[in-house]
């Protein structure tokens, strides 16, 4: 759906302008802040959830903004990629603000930026590859998703230790006939559907077997992004999130359906 789209919807209740200017809470060192989610739990929110939103922003005060739009329209799992300007000091101040969401960040190459990523309560990183030394790393406290292309890179990352696996880029390798493919040999592994997928596709690529998927234009659609609409990211994001919602129940009703046989 479109800027312009959007525009005309009057029916539509629109979140009030944002503040002119954003103050960030100091950082606050993740052990000094009680820990209430493991990285199961965060896998079991974002199997719920049905859609990770993912954002990327020029500055930090755009990219706060469009997240608190996009959490308020009902998207309750967001990663911010780490390019962002002041990425931890946006992820920490969202992790104050709402509490109750699953917070991460994206795009992550090191494992600088891993530790980054922990000290300001992300609850998952996510990265395009797989870098080996997250991987190694023994931590239930933080939910490591790694970027697979192949059915070997699948396997050896989920061998390896990883809960749950990030396939990207899926619209180049198949879209979601990619993703039913691979669920008939990996029917145990969790798999995240990432890159190109539009609001109109969740249903078919929950439906065919991902956990769930990645969206990033269709929720911080460029344009209004660039003219700083929020009330469009807000109107986006509920969408999403609404499509998110009923293909996850259509997965639940079908899975209650299927007796269980030995």
């Amino acid at each position: 759906m479109s800027l312009a789209q959007f525009s005309s919807l009057s029916s539509l209740t629109f979140l009030p302008p944002p503040t002119p200017t954003t103050r960030f809470l100091p950082i606050r060192c993740f052990h000094t802040r009680p820990s209430t989610s493991t990285s199961a739990t965060t896998l079991s929110n974002i199997v719920n959830s049905g859609v990770i939103a993912c954002l990327r922003a020029k500055s930090a005060d755009v990219a706060l903004e469009a997240a608190k739009a996009a959490i308020t329209g009902g998207i309750s799992v967001l990663e911010i990629v780490v390019s962002t300007p002041g990425v931890f000091e946006v992820l920490n101040q969202l992790v104050q603000d709402f509490p109750t969401t699953t917070l991460g960040i994206g795009t992550v190459l090191n494992i600088e930026d891993a530790e980054n990523a922990k000290k300001v309560g992300a609850k998952f990183i996510m990265s395009p590859a797989i870098v080996k030394g997250i991987l190694d790393e023994d931590n239930d406290d933080l939910l490591y998703i790694p970027g697979v292309m192949t059915p070997t890179e699948i396997l050896s990352s989920y061998n390896a230790g990883a809960k749950m696996v990030k396939v990207y880029p899926v619209s180049a390798l198949g879209g979601f006939g990619y993703i039913a493919t691979l669920k008939k040999p990996f029917p145990h592994i969790p798999l995240i559907a990432s890159q190109g997928i539009t609001t109109d596709l969740v249903g078919e690529y929950i439906g065919e077997g991902a956990s769930a998927v990645v969206l990033s234009d269709a929720i911080f659609e460029k344009e209004a992004m660039a003219q700083r609409n929020f009330t469009v990211v807000y109107q986006l994001a509920k969408l999403a999130a609404s499509q998110g919602n009923e293909a996850v129940e259509r997965r639940q009703r079908l899975a209650v359906s299927i007796p269980f046989s030995l």
